[in-house]
């Protein structure tokens, strides 16, 4: 069994409402997360601002393609929350990208679980 890729799976509190809230701060953040990663972008990002029935869920999500898989994103703009997924089979440094996201945002608190993705088999625990 080899290691597939690694997931960070990050979630920020207290972001900038005002960059969680523009889409084209989003957009460059995706352009600048990729760079971050050392990693190539598949194209531009998706980037839409939806569920304006619920006030909760309002908000931008944004999905950017990387030559060794994405980066999505959810922002909550009424709870100033921020969801991030990065899956990549290209290793990076998890806990400099947390920071990195955790800053870029301005965010108050932030969580992240790390779940490394294995191709056949998972392994024994």
């Amino acid at each position: 069994m080899t290691p597939w890729g690694v997931e960070l799976v990050l979630d920020l509190h207290g972001c900038n409402l005002e960059m969680i809230s523009d889409g084209d701060v989003l957009r460059r953040f995706a352009s600048v997360l990729v760079a971050q990663l050392g990693m190539t972008a598949w194209g531009e990002p998706l980037c839409e601002r939806f569920a304006l029935h619920d006030p909760d869920a309002a908000g931008y999500s944004l999905v950017q393609l990387i030559t060794t898989s994405s980066i999505t994103a959810h922002f909550a703009e009424r709870s100033r929350t921020a969801f991030l997924n990065i899956f990549s089979c290209q290793p990076f440094d998890t806990d400099t990208v947390t920071a990195f996201v955790a800053a870029f945002f301005d965010a108050s608190h932030s969580t992240s679980r790390v779940i490394h993705r294995w191709a056949g088999a998972a392994p024994q625990t």
